[in-house]
């Protein structure tokens, strides 16, 4: 049941494939959790963007946010967010230009969470 969301800079929209990590992705959401419910993906080009270190510098973005169930442990969520994070470098490559800050986070779904199929 594990909601994935990814934002990303228009910057690398062409640079990797979102049909290709999603096909990664899932799995590795759903083995990483131990959910063996529907996983849902949501990829949002971040039209405003923008991400830059204190001498002004750009650089692109990729956010993971992988909302889960509660009742995982600390260590599950962070090992979740270190796989996701490696297949993200997969993807981008390493030394891309322009360079691409990528994060993750792994969070518990709210008490009012719910989830029908119609």
């Amino acid at each position: 049941m594990p909601h994935i969301t990814v934002d990303y800079s228009p910057r690398i929209a062409d640079s990797f494939d979102l049909r290709v990590l999603a096909a990664e992705l899932q799995p590795a959401v759903l083995e990483g959790s131990g959910s063996a419910g529907t996983c849902k993906m949501l990829f949002r080009q971040a039209a405003g963007a923008r991400v830059a270190d204190r001498h002004g510098d750009a650089a692109a973005f990729v956010h993971v946010e992988v909302g889960l169930l509660p009742g995982r442990p600390d260590t599950v969520k962070a090992r979740l967010s270190e796989d996701v994070l490696r297949l993200l470098e997969k993807h981008l490559g390493v030394g891309t230009t322009p360079p691409v800050v990528c994060s993750v986070e792994v969070r518990e779904l709210g008490g009012s969470y719910r989830l029908r199929t119609f």
